[in-house]
């Protein structure tokens, strides 16, 4: 449910990858996330990342939309966990977060759903605090999942949704040019970095960490 395998060695490896990810886009910006104070896992399902803040001083929470996964990551008693809808909001207040990352969630949503959930993630973010996401970008090992209409609409700059099953489920994928990302998804953000199949983790994903800007009053994404 949460990597696509029944190998539970690559979901230890996996959530290890994917913790060194994050840390490595926050150490190249000068940031360590031993200096953090609240860190927030969107989607964290059942705690494959979130497992490996556990010697962290920063107050970790976790959420995600199935109530079985976060079940199971419950057993992490150093973290506090709670299940969110498939629409906003959150039950945080705003400017709750130092760093919140979402690995792999904005693949799996439409549109209308990236929209509003970068915005409330921008809600509960701190200002000049971080969003990390990662995408499916346009590598090989994503482009042979597209037709060549979809290619071209990609490689345009444009989003692509293959709407196989239902919105967040792992056969409805969204494919993001990273153009589009800067100048879309990201609104309210400044790209602090891209790093394109930089999300370890999640295999050839692109990763993207964001700021929020202070004191900026744009309106929201969409």
């Amino acid at each position: 449910m949460v990597t696509g395998t029944e190998d539970p060695e690559w979901y230890a490896r996996g959530g290890w990858l994917a913790a060194q990810s994050i840390r490595f886009a926050l150490e190249r910006n000068a940031i360590s996330v031993e200096g953090l104070t609240s860190i927030l896992d969107f989607g964290c399902g059942a705690g494959r990342v979130i497992r490996h803040w556990a010697k962290l001083s920063a107050l970790v929470h976790g959420t995600d939309y199935n109530p079985e996964l976060i079940r199971c990551a419950q057993h992490l008693r150093f973290a506090e966990f709670r299940v969110n809808g498939l629409q906003p909001p959150l039950g945080y207040p705003s400017n709750s977060f130092d760093l919140v990352y979402a690995l792999s969630v904005f693949t799996h949503l439409d549109e209308a759903g990236q929209f509003a959930w970068i915005n409330e993630l921008r809600r509960v973010v701190k200002p000049g605090g971080y969003l990390l996401i990662t995408t499916h970008g346009m590598c090989p090992f994503y482009l042979k999942h597209l037709n060549q209409a979809e290619q071209e609409q990609l490689r345009a700059g444009n989003l692509v949704i293959r709407a196989i099953g239902p919105v967040g489920g792992n056969a409805y994928s969204a494919y993001h040019p990273v153009n589009y990302v800067r100048s879309v998804l990201a609104k309210g953000f400044a790209v602090v970095t891209c790093l394109e199949g930089g999300a370890f983790g999640n295999p050839y994903q692109d990763l993207y960490l964001l700021q929020k800007l202070r004191g900026k009053a744009d309106g929201p994404v969409g």
